[in-house]
């Protein structure tokens, strides 16, 4: 879990916009997507290594991943939402 702390000043790197957690539903069909193999981050590259959270944009198109409570704020590295499969999508609250 991203503490509160830490969200209050993360911000996406291409957007601005503030970050919060992912659902675990979220999470969970993500790394779904990408044990089946297929899914490629913004950079063009397969991902492979599963996700521990995910830190989603406010406006539910990018998400950052975390890994070792590490959030890669790297943009190459996000993932389009719309990118995943319908059933990852998750509407901005």
């Amino acid at each position: 879990m991203t503490s509160p702390e830490l969200l209050a000043m993360i911000r996406c790197p291409l957007t601005g916009q503030p970050l919060r957690e992912a659902d675990q539903d979220m999470v969970q069909k993500c790394n779904a997507a990408i044990s089946a193999g297929g899914i490629q981050d913004h950079g063009g590259r397969d991902v492979d290594t599963p996700v521990d959270q995910l830190l989603i944009t406010a406006d539910g198109t990018r998400l950052y991943p975390v890994r070792g409570e590490i959030p890669t704020l790297i943009p190459d590295w996000s993932l389009l939402v719309g990118d995943l499969p319908a059933a990852n999508q998750q509407q901005p609250q």
